[in-house]
């Protein structure tokens, strides 16, 4: 196809028959064995206000770092809420549906549970019961790969790493022998797989998942400083020294500049 043409067209050509072959394989992404099938669907209008807060913990989604771009996931995703914070990358099925938008893709991070619908059938309604992959997504993010009046699309995704503005964010909840630890804007695999905590007069401490994102101990550690050390699903271990200072109370959130690579 090349025959006649300058070395410089010939190389121009080559670098369009490249990025159209790039673009190829996004397009068709599904013959990647990498990428899963599910569906998605859309809550809270069109300001996603309504995604505010959930069965993560996060509560105002932008103080935590994660925004609007945030997604509800079915039980077959959420894990008892180990999945609160992960990252997907989710395109819609062209060949399934032509109310996709082509070329386009989302990238959500997980803040909430979709719940099961029993008096539905899995097909037909009941979008979020086991074992479907299913994602309902804050409209704002939906309808950047879906047409709005389609309410439910086909789709695939991808776990992906989580980019994040600042460091993990710490948030002491609970009371006296009780503390509940909210830990947000996790990056790298957005997760937590287990967590510590000590006090100035205490040794390492494990910590339990209580519900979503939040973390519990049964310590006295009011008037201490705190730190705390996590490992998250991607394997990654991080001491935070003394990010609580012992002044701290109840209620405080507390930013760092410590961050997860995966």
């Amino acid at each position: 196809m090349f025959l006649g043409l300058s070395s410089r067209q010939m190389a121009a050509g080559m670098r369009f028959l490249q990025l159209f072959a790039a673009v190829l394989a996004f397009y068709f992404a599904p013959a990647n064995s990498d990428w899963i099938p599910a569906t998605a669907t859309f809550y809270g209008g069109a300001d996603g206000s309504d995604t505010m807060g959930g069965a993560c913990g996060y509560e105002n989604l932008y103080v935590a770092g994660y925004g609007i771009n945030n997604v509800a996931l079915s039980t077959a995703l959420f894990n008892d809420g180990a999945s609160c914070g992960q990252c997907y990358v989710i395109i819609c099925d062209t060949s399934k549906s032509d109310m996709c938008k082509p070329g386009t893709s989302i990238t959500v991070s997980a803040s909430n549970f979709c719940p099961p619908n029993w008096d539905l059938p899995s097909d037909n309604g009941g979008w979020c019961n086991p074992p479907r992959h299913h994602f309902d997504m804050s409209q704002p993010a939906w309808e950047n790969i879906g047409i709005y009046r389609a309410g439910i699309i086909p789709v695939f995704y991808q776990q992906v790493k989580c980019w994040r503005q600042g460091g993990v964010r710490f948030t002491i909840n609970g009371f006296n022998y009780f503390e509940l630890v909210l830990v947000a804007n996790i990056g790298g695999s957005g997760s937590i797989k287990s967590m510590s905590v000590k006090g100035t007069n205490t040794a390492w401490i494990p910590m339990s998942r209580n519900w979503g994102a939040n973390w519990h101990c049964l310590s006295g550690l009011v008037g201490q400083a705190l730190s705390f050390a996590i490992t998250s699903t991607g394997g990654q271990y991080l001491t935070f020294q003394d990010v609580v200072p012992a002044w701290w109370q109840f209620g405080q959130t507390f930013s760092t500049w410590h961050q997860f690579d995966y």
